[in-house]
C-alpha cells in the first residue's frame, strides 16, 4: 500500500479553495487581472506588450494608453451559440458560459508615444507596439561648463 503524504492533502485543499475562490469571482463579476497574461518586453525603441485573449474577436478588445498607464478590455459572449433560455431542448443543471468582460491594467516600465502605438490582434493574442520617445540629442549629454 502506497502512503499518501500530508503534503498532498494540503495541496489538494489550495487547489479546492482556488476554485471555489473563482466560481465566487465568476459570480460577483469580478474582473480579475489573472485572466489576462501578458508579457512586457522592452526594446531600446518600443516596449512589447503580448496578452492572450482566447475567445475574444477583434472587435470585442479595447486598448488605451494614459501616460505610462496601458488598459487592455475585453467583453464579448460566450453563449452566442449555445441554446437560450427559453429552448426547450431541456433543463440546465449548470450555466458557466455567460457574457465575459476581462480587464488588464498595467504600468509600463517608461514613457510611450501614445499617437505612435499600434495593436494588433491574432489567434486570441494580442500585441500592443509602444514606441519609445527618442532621446535628447545625441546621447552624449549636456557640456555644463566649470567655473
Amino acid at each position: 500500500m502506497t502512503r499518501r503524504s500530508p503534503f498532498d492533502d494540503i495541496a489538494d485543499l489550495f487547489d479546492q479553495v482556488g476554485e471555489e475562490l473563482e466560481d465566487i469571482e465568476r459570480t460577483l463579476g469580478v474582473e480579475g487581472g489573472a485572466d489576462v497574461p501578458v508579457d512586457v518586453l522592452e526594446r531600446d525603441d518600443a516596449f512589447v506588450v503580448t496578452a492572450d485573449l482566447p475567445g475574444f474577436d477583434p472587435e470585442d478588445v479595447e486598448v488605451t494608453l494614459s501616460g505610462r498607464e496601458l488598459t487592455i478590455h475585453a467583453e464579448g459572449d460566450e453563449r452566442a451559440e449555445s441554446a437560450s433560455e427559453t429552448d426547450d431542448e431541456g433543463r440546465y443543471h449548470r450555466r458557466e458560459r455567460r457574457v465575459r468582460s476581462v480587464t488588464r491594467r498595467l504600468r509600463l516600465p517608461g514613457e510611450a508615444v501614445e499617437e505612435e502605438a499600434s495593436a494588433t490582434h491574432e489567434n486570441g493574442v494580442v500585441t500592443v507596439t509602444l514606441p519609445r520617445p527618442e532621446p535628447d540629442g545625441e546621447g552624449d549629454g549636456t557640456q555644463i561648463d566649470v567655473e
